[in-house]
């Protein structure tokens, strides 16, 4: 009876400890599982990630193999003479570098003008590793644009897009050659910044209407393309803001499209002329002499011999309209012009300085260059 009782004890205690590991093994088989499940959903979820396209990253690469073929190295050589210490004039030359984007098949290349300007020799390097010697067409100093041509075989050639649908905040991509052709066709990215800008150019004046961007452009990068996410030319790289970071300027490449014919035809741009020096008309000035117009261009001198001086217009005549269209400043007028043409009838309302309005037409002539 004693031995019955121990053996219903002692199976009793295995059953006991039987469930007990069993629980043990199943909860540590749960947490296994469980634990399992999740390294499997950590792996899925890796190899979404992995599998997502990223849409700027592939828009940038797409763009760059699209048209990094047609972007090229512009080295310019040109010699200046200077003098040694004996006062003897020594030949001394110097080397240039920028960047340019083939437009055509026969060669015709996109770059700045202050890339090529004074050059004696230019030599254009491709990307595939060909080497040709090139040619100045022509330039265009106020748009500090030019157009170079080489002659080769298969040439690359981007596309050109509508800078007028540009708006702040869409990709921007630059390519080009910073600080030496052993850095060409580098890549950098960012946004359009900002529209409409205005800079002083040097010696040329100020340049319009440019594209700000924050994708970076280096000493080298004038003349490249900006492009954007769809791999078209929006913008021709131009200039930089001294040290500052991320404030970068290119030509709308609209503006450019409008002088590529006349560059390639006559090596120049041929442009109407009015000949006049204006200022907008301000507050100030119209308060101070109480004058009857709202707005308008105060012409501060008139050019002897021009069109606006054999129509008779004179010093402090204000221009109130051109072509029956409200002028606010001079960039107003100069659009007019510019769409009048050469040999067109442009019709003025002028206040004089007795304060009368007057209609004055001009016809407008070609603008003369050295």
């Amino acid at each position: 009876m004693k031995q019955t009782k121990k053996s219903i004890l002692f199976y009793t205690g295995l059953f006991l400890i039987g469930i007990l590991i069993g629980s043990v093994v199943l909860n540590d088989s749960t947490a296994s599982a469980f634990w399992n499940d999740n390294k499997q959903e950590d792996n899925s979820q890796k190899a979404t990630i992995n599998k997502i396209v990223v849409p700027q990253e592939e828009a940038v690469k797409r763009a760059v193999k699209q048209v990094g073929p047609a972007v090229v190295s512009i080295v310019t050589r040109d010699v200046e003479i200077v003098r040694d210490f004996f006062y003897n004039p020594v030949p001394q030359e110097k080397e240039g570098l920028g960047s340019g984007v083939i437009i055509d098949k026969e060669g015709y290349i996109l770059t700045n003008n202050h890339v090529i300007d004074g050059a004696d020799k230019i030599k254009v390097l491709l990307s595939d590793g060909r080497k040709f010697s090139a040619e100045v067409v022509g330039a265009d100093p106020r748009n500090d644009l030019a157009v170079v041509k080489i002659e080769g075989e298969d040439l690359p050639v981007a596309h050109l897009g509508d800078s007028d649908k540009l708006v702040a905040g869409q990709l921007t991509i630059a390519i080009g050659s910073p600080y030496g052709i052993e850095f060409s066709n580098t890549v950098t990215t960012g946004v359009v910044s900002a529209l409409g800008r205005e800079i002083r150019a040097g010696k040329h004046g100020i340049l319009e209407n440019l594209i700000q961007t924050d994708a970076s452009i280096n000493p080298g990068n004038s003349g490249g393309p900006l492009l954007d996410s769809q791999g078209k030319v929006v913008g021709i790289n131009t200039a930089i803001i001294g040290d500052a970071q991320g404030i970068g300027f290119a030509i709308p490449i609209n503006q450019a499209k409008e002088i590529i014919d006349d560059l390639i035809k006559y090596g120049k741009v041929k442009r109407p002329w009015l000949g006049i020096y204006g200022t907008k008309l301000t507050d100030e000035i119209i308060n101070y002499y109480s004058l009857p117009v709202a707005q308008g261009v105060l012409i501060a001198r008139v050019i002897m011999d021009s069109p606006a001086d054999k129509a008779g217009l004179s010093h402090n005549d204000i221009i109130v309209e051109a072509d029956h269209q409200k002028i606010g400043d001079m960039s107003d007028l100069k659009e007019i012009i510019n769409k009048k043409g050469i040999g067109a009838k442009l019709e003025l309302l002028i206040m004089d300085n007795d304060k009368n309005l007057k209609p004055v037409t001009v016809t407008l002539e070609e603008l003369k260059t050295e």
